[in-house]
């Protein structure tokens, strides 16, 4: 995998992973995914988001989740 839009720099954002060395972290950029499912309303909030900044994002944040099982209980 390629993550060539992905950025750690230590004096940025504390070292996480930022979008194109803004100040825009990838962990932002899944929360905000989250709270505008309409991709056109996430353009109007953050303008400099481009396609391959959010497919970027979203890969690299599903290639560093850990692979395994969480029981959930279930609601009665």
């Amino acid at each position: 995998m390629s993550f060539d839009r992905i950025t750690c720099d230590p004096a940025r954002m504390n070292g996480q992973p930022c979008i194109r060395n803004l100040r825009l972290t990838v962990r932002r950029v899944v929360e905000a995914v989250a709270t505008y499912p309409d991709r056109e309303e996430l353009r109007r909030e953050y303008p400099e988001l481009e396609n391959e900044d959010i497919r970027q994002a979203l890969e690299y944040a599903a290639a560093n989740l850990e692979d395994k099982t969480v029981p959930l209980s279930i609601a009665t």
